[in-house]
């Protein structure tokens, strides 16, 4: 090729790169003519962009088969640039990568779109269903009016707390009162008793009742998923079964007894009032 033309130079130069780069053989022998050697380069282009797009259409296909996980990963990116970002602590990032694992388990859904697309009576038989376990170990809901339970069901936000969070400190103001669905957590007074709740308790309804300040701290002392309900939710529910509201306020008017035995009374606006079979809570 020394005495043939810059072209053909040129020509046989990029055949070899193609050749090297797509790495494409081009049989036994090689293309001698300058015709054969642009046909060999072109259907060397032609092979590699269809083996590309066959590539590029089967990642989109596996991808598309589990999307919640996809958002879930591209979600993650997200955090974990903004936790370099912010130069956040060794141990800060490895709790909120397990708060995000614990939390979404791999997958992100938008559960709120989701629902908000479906007509009510199909929102509430979803609601019913993922809540079932909760509904089976609450005595609470055990025995309570079925349109009670579908009210209270669709006004619960879930949450997910990590051992040693304080999910309510003692004096604060009370926004929100908290069903276990699965963990443990500690209820701490100033008496430095601890009272133990778990699956099927709930906590935090006293001052929402009293509209008074926290009489206790609660501290998770497992991984805890729990459903919270706000105090605007819960005061429209009780407006609608009065009846219930009495089952509230006998249980919270126990727990603020065995609170009093530590420390000095303390007054509640809810009346005594004898408490339903099943509904006698042993927490605090």
């Amino acid at each position: 090729l020394q005495n043939d033309s810059w072209g053909k130079q040129y020509s046989h130069a990029l055949f070899k790169a193609m050749s090297h780069m797509l790495c494409i053989g081009y049989g036994q022998q090689a293309p001698e003519g300058m015709t054969d050697v642009w046909l060999t380069m072109l259907s060397m282009i032609v092979g590699a962009t269809c083996y590309a797009m066959f590539i590029g259409h089967a990642t989109a296909l596996i991808q598309s088969l589990d999307s919640s996980r996809r958002q879930y990963q591209e979600k993650y990116k997200q955090v974990e640039q903004y936790m370099s970002f912010h130069k956040l602590p060794g141990d800060t990032r490895q709790r909120i990568h397990e708060y995000y694992e614990h939390r979404y388990q791999g997958k992100m859904f938008d559960e709120e779109n989701i629902l908000g697309e479906l007509s009510e009576p199909l929102k509430e038989e979803i609601i019913n269903f993922n809540c079932r376990n909760l509904v089976a170990n609450m005595p609470l809901f055990a025995n309570a009016d079925p349109n009670f339970v579908t009210a209270m069901l669709t006004k619960l936000r879930f949450e997910v707390f990590q051992p040693g969070d304080f999910i309510i400190r003692e004096g604060t103001v009370g926004k929100k009162m908290y069903f276990i669905q699965h963990g443990v957590v500690s209820i701490l007074t100033k008496g430095n008793k601890e009272t133990k709740l778990s699956d099927g308790s709930y906590f935090g309804e006293i001052c929402l009742l009293t509209r008074g300040r926290r009489t206790a701290s609660v501290r998770a002392d497992t991984y805890c998923r729990l459903y919270s309900l706000a105090v605007d939710n819960f005061n429209e529910v009780l407006e609608e079964y009065p009846m219930m509201r009495r089952a509230f306020e006998t249980v919270a008017m126990d727990r603020l007894d065995r609170i009093g035995e530590e420390e000095p009374p303390r007054h509640s606006t809810a009346a005594p009032v004898p408490a339903p079979r099943g509904l006698q809570n042993p927490s605090a």
